[in-house]
């Protein structure tokens, strides 16, 4: 007996348009500061040392992002579980039995 569960579609919280959006906010914005940076009037060295800092603030937000969308999944998975186990003591328990 095969006791895998049945694969079920995850419903996309977002509709394709949304995601278009974001990801061109997202690039408008690295793009406008990386420009920005390569304008200023300061030595080389300052500029690389800004766009180092704009690589590194885009790369810890994207382990922000991920690490968030992680921990809320798993305790989404936690907490249906636990609403699993508690159906299935409710559905055993019968209030009109006898108690010995």
């Amino acid at each position: 007996m095969n006791r895998s569960p049945t694969p079920t579609a995850i419903p996309t919280a977002h509709s394709n348009a949304w995601v278009v959006q974001t990801w061109a906010s997202w690039v408008l914005a690295v793009g406008v500061t990386a420009m920005g940076i390569w304008y200023l009037p300061v030595d080389g060295w300052m500029k690389a040392f800004l766009g180092m800092g704009v690589l590194f603030t885009v790369g810890s937000t994207f382990s922000l992002a991920k690490t968030v969308r992680d921990v809320h999944e798993q305790q989404r998975i936690v907490s249906r579980i636990d609403e699993a186990r508690m159906t299935k003591l409710l559905a055993e328990v019968d209030p009109l039995a006898p108690k010995l």
